[in-house]
């Protein structure tokens, strides 16, 4: 380590430098936003405009206004003109509040070919933040690797050629804190943000945001997973952006009303230190207490979402991490953070790869990571999975999409769709670790089957079908993308309001918008399609609210207060909903209330969606959904829940008794399909759209975003 480090600091050459007085905080903004164009080597301050905050309000917002400049209709994710935007927002980077140490990554997506916004914790965000910008705007290719290094404490920005040594992300991350670090102590003030070999040789990579675990003594890593933005980033030649900022305080954020967030903080760290063991254990297991409750609902995406729970999921329970996981030591991925979720496994010795027989830290597997990586591979080997989770991270791929692309691969290599030939030699049979392995391991390098598998399930269906004769329809049916992003890891056919959760988001089919499954499958929270509308009208909104403001959502509903059952509304959880009002307020010194919260969203999600239109779709066949997502596509599902499948069916009127499994299969799509489409023109009314998706002119005037460029692009579709 030490001559990699040596050698990196040796062979910087400076390729273009600003200099700066880092503006001074005022409730949350800097005002400034720092652009680089990666083409020029210009390097400049852009003023944050009062529409900017009114309207776009921060982090995601920003980055969607940022890149709206940026692009046209014609621009594709590798061009120059598509952007990287990384923004925090006015909330974040408190210390007060758990949870306030986000970021959001915006950019055009190598798998959807529109806009993706991809939320990440560490501490690049805040750090960025407290160097004097609201945002970090890429523009612009280099000819050749470089590295952005913003330096907050010197007031001086840089673009560099170095020689480092490896493209593996764990080694990046360590190699640049030591690099940039003046001591041990010093390494906490240092965030690198890296992509890896996979990002070079996917469509699916990552972009992995460090931070300092001083308790390890190692640096350790959060993925902005979704959509490809690391991929965006190598192909700019971008090695990695460092960050370094040492005067972190209590009140950086230059609050309205300190006393207000503090208030706001000291209740729900109360409520984390009394009620977080005996709830959802997220300082024991973070997202991973989800593993057995969702095999016990059946809910656990299995084989490829054919299933919802299997036999051998005691294997990888929430239990059996539990005791992988390093327990009482402080898991925050920002200062501040109670809820303490960010769980790793400690000294795990690789058993295959360029690093087999070393020793490191594995961050996670979160619930998400487990479940695509394990179930939905057959994967049911707790330190397969474990991995599998650290070299998609070192190689910066996409753990959900690789789980979910891998899982589609494993059931057409099972029904005869591919074959060895075809995989280079690969049985890729569910649960077959070795080649799940391999596979993970060509994908990182850019080699073999890997190269096809890195391009994500819909191009795969493209090819299977056009180059071995694979019937197109059934393709459709199980490869479980939508609108080009691969689904993340919950088993929808018995939720509608979870279909439309996935179906209706803007970005593809990611949770982070809507996670109504409980409500809606165990809670039965939502009988109607009233219910279900309005449920996915407020919660998209709200959970768009903390990628506004740099927060994370886990401390919204993770953990509850004690009378919470007991409020007219349990699931939005009104006393957090309150503190986040406070938090708001307390910062930027504005008097809104919840309602506003809402509203905030609305503005950025309509815009959102009429970004999509702009780049050629967003309209309701792009809202459509795998039929798998709905319902049992092949004989072995329908029968594996037969008695269910059977007593739905007998609720229509049906003779079930007089019918084939292939006559119940049919009529069982046919009702879905419709419950699903009568979905969508109730929420497509709630949200202010037409029945073909588009938002209303009166909508965009009643949310003050009737810009005359989102104005025209309605209007076409109109």
């Amino acid at each position: 380590m030490e001559s990699a480090v040596n050698r990196f600091k040796q062979s910087r050459k400076v390729l273009a430098e600003y200099t700066y007085e880092p503006a001074a905080l005022v409730r949350g903004y800097t005002g400034k936003t720092l652009f680089v164009d990666l083409s020029t080597g210009l390097i400049k301050s852009k003023e944050v405009t009062r529409t900017m905050k009114d309207i776009f309000i921060g982090g995601r917002g920003f980055g969607l206004w940022y890149l709206w400049q940026a692009v046209n209709p014609q621009t594709k994710w590798n061009d120059p003109e598509n952007e990287i935007i990384i923004s925090s927002g006015p909330v974040g980077g408190i210390t007060q509040y758990p949870g306030a140490g986000k970021s959001l990554v915006v950019t055009l997506s190598p798998l959807t070919n529109s806009v993706i916004d991809s939320n990440v914790g560490g501490h690049f965000g805040p750090y960025l933040k407290f160097s004097g910008w609201d945002a970090l705007e890429i523009y612009g290719k280099s000819d050749k690797d470089v590295f952005i290094i913003i330096d907050g404490d010197s007031g001086k920005v840089t673009i560099e050629e170095a020689v480092l040594d490896t493209t593996a992300c764990h080694l990046i991350s360590e190699i640049l804190t030591e690099a940039f670090a003046h001591s041990e102590s010093d390494k906490k003030n240092i965030s690198v943000v890296s992509a890896g070999s996979g990002a070079d040789h996917t469509l699916i990579g990552i972009l992995n945001f460090s931070f300092y675990d001083p308790h390890r003594k190692v640096v350790r890593l959060k993925q902005a997973g979704r959509g490809g933005t690391g991929t965006v980033f190598r192909d700019k030649k971008l090695r990695a952006l460092v960050v370094r900022f040492s005067g972190l305080k209590a009140k950086s954020n230059n609050p309205a009303d300190f006393e207000r967030i503090v208030a706001a903080g000291k209740r729900i760290n109360r409520e984390i230190r009394e009620l977080d063991d005996v709830q959802n254990r997220m300082r024991q297991v973070g997202t991973a207490s989800l593993l057995t409750v969702m095999n016990d609902y059946d809910l656990l995406p299995v084989h490829n979402f054919q299933y919802g729970s299997h036999v051998d999921g005691p294997k990888i329970s929430t239990e059996v991490f539990r005791s992988r996981f390093t327990q009482n030591v402080f898991d925050g991925c920002w200062h501040g953070c109670t809820l303490s979720c960010c769980k790793a496994v400690d000294g795990f010795e690789l058993k295959t790869g360029p690093f087999k027989g070393e020793k490191v830290v594995v961050d996670g597997p979160e619930y998400e990571n487990a479940a695509g990586l394990g179930s939905n591979c057959g994967i049911f080997d707790p330190d397969c999975i474990i991995e599998a989770n650290f070299y998609c991270d070192t190689y910066g791929i996409d753990t959900i999409s690789t789980g979910t692309l891998v899982a589609f691969i494993m059931e057409c290599y099972e029904r005869g769709i591919i074959n060895k030939e075809i995989t280079g030699g690969l049985e890729l049979n569910f649960g077959n670790k070795e080649a799940f392995m391999e596979l993970i391991h060509q994908m990182g390098r850019g080699e073999g089957f890997g190269k096809i598998a890195g391009l994500g399930v819909r191009r795969m269906k493209k090819i299977f079908s056009e180059q071995y004769g694979a019937d197109s329809n059934f393709l459709q049916d199980i490869g479980m993308e939508a609108k080009g992003l691969e689904y993340s890891q919950y088993l929808s056919k018995e939720s509608l309001a979870q279909q439309g959760g996935y179906g209706l988001a803007n970005k593809g089919p990611q949770h982070d918008e809507a996670w109504l499954i409980f409500m809606d499958m165990v809670n039965k929270q939502l009988p109607t399609f009233e219910d279900k509308a309005e449920a996915l009208h407020y919660f998209p909104m709200f959970r768009t609210w903390f990628g506004l403001q740099g927060l994370c959502k886990l401390p919204w509903n993770d953990i509850e207060p004690e009378d919470n059952k007991q409020t007219d509304e349990p699931a939005k959880v009104p006393a957090h909903v309150q503190n986040y009002v406070d938090i708001y307020n307390g910062v930027t010194g504005q008097n809104i209330d919840k309602d506003e919260l809402i509203l905030q969203s609305e503005r950025v999600y309509n815009f959102q969606r009429v970004f999509n239109l702009r780049m050629g779709f967003g309209t309701r066949k792009d809202d459509a959904v795998p039929y798998r997502s709905l319902g049992p596509v092949t004989v072995e599902e329908y029968e594996s829940r037969a008695e269910r499948y059977d007593s739905q069916l007998k609720e229509l009127g049906l003779n079930v008794e007089e019918m084939s499994t292939g006559e119940k299969l049919k009529a069982l799509r046919k009702h879905r399909e419709e419950m699903y489409e009568k979905l969508v023109d109730v929420v497509y009314q709630r949200r202010g759209w037409t029945k073909n998706g588009i938002p209303r002119l009166e909508t965009l005037r009643r949310l003050g975003i009737d810009f005359p460029e989102v104005v025209a692009v309605v209007e076409k579709h109109l």
